[in-house]
């Protein structure tokens, strides 16, 4: 269980996601460090009223796992904050193409999807771990629309990295479910169309994501096989914990 040393949810007014991984108990019973890696719905809508708190996390690198007529809509990070913006396209299948049967459990269709953004985004992964490894890039905010799914796989990976426990990560993944009722709410009025229809892609529950990393450890045998299959070194994986954890 997380000692809470910072708020997790920076409370910005029309950036409903948006939150810090730090504090979780990890390898060695070293905790992840505060203020290092943050995870975010998309970032546009960082107003004025929030520019100011926004400046003072420090943050370096922004990785942005959205697809470009996603950026083209909706916008991205403001440049005004002279952040290193990485658009990292996290490939997989149109979600809006996969039927959601009746009989099928709403956490395995979830599960499932996390899966394909192991094999068919791996490109985009690797890339954001190894920003996420790099002790320069950081604090490094990763997001995506939502900052639920693709951001969410990626942060999971990178918190088993360090030896997060499963149920940690779930219940942080989880969190993302009372984010979902003003963003939800602001689409509704905004952008009505990326919700209506979709609802069943907008919860996260737990038992989802702890799915999905039982079902990468059936393929690959752990995560740190399947790191390394796409491309993460040894001595990058000792950065990121190097860097991403609190001195023993």
């Amino acid at each position: 269980m997380a000692v809470e040393q910072f708020p997790r949810n920076l409370g910005f007014s029309a950036t409903y996601n948006f939150r810090d991984v730090g504090g979780y108990p990890g390898l060695d019973g070293r905790t992840v460090r505060w203020r290092r890696l943050f995870r975010s719905d998309a970032l546009h809508r960082l107003g004025e009223d929030d520019a100011a708190a926004f400046e003072a996390l420090g943050v370096h690198t922004v990785i942005d796992l959205r697809r470009p007529f996603e950026i083209e809509k909706y916008g991205r990070v403001a440049e005004r904050y002279g952040l290193a913006y990485q658009n990292l396209v996290l490939n997989h299948v149109d979600w809006e193409t996969i039927d959601h049967p009746d009989d099928v459990v709403h956490e395995r269709w979830l599960a499932d999807r996390y899966l394909n953004f192991a094999e068919d985004g791996r490109e985009a992964i690797l890339a954001s771990l190894q920003i996420i490894a790099d002790p320069g890039q950081a604090p490094v905010i990763v997001h995506c629309m939502a900052g639920k799914d693709r951001t969410g796989t990626v942060c999971a990976l990178a918190l088993s990295l360090l030896g997060v426990s499963d149920e940690d990560i779930a219940n942080d993944y989880a969190l993302t479910t009372q984010a979902m009722r003003p963003l939800t709410d602001y689409l509704l009025e905004k952008h009505p169309s990326a919700v209506l229809g979709k609802q069943h892609m907008w919860d996260s529950p737990p038992a989802a994501m702890r799915m999905f990393l039982d079902d990468l450890r059936a393929l690959h045998g752990s995560v740190e096989n399947y790191v390394a299959e796409i491309g993460l070194t040894d001595q990058q994986v000792a950065a990121m914990r190097a860097h991403l954890l609190e001195p023993a």
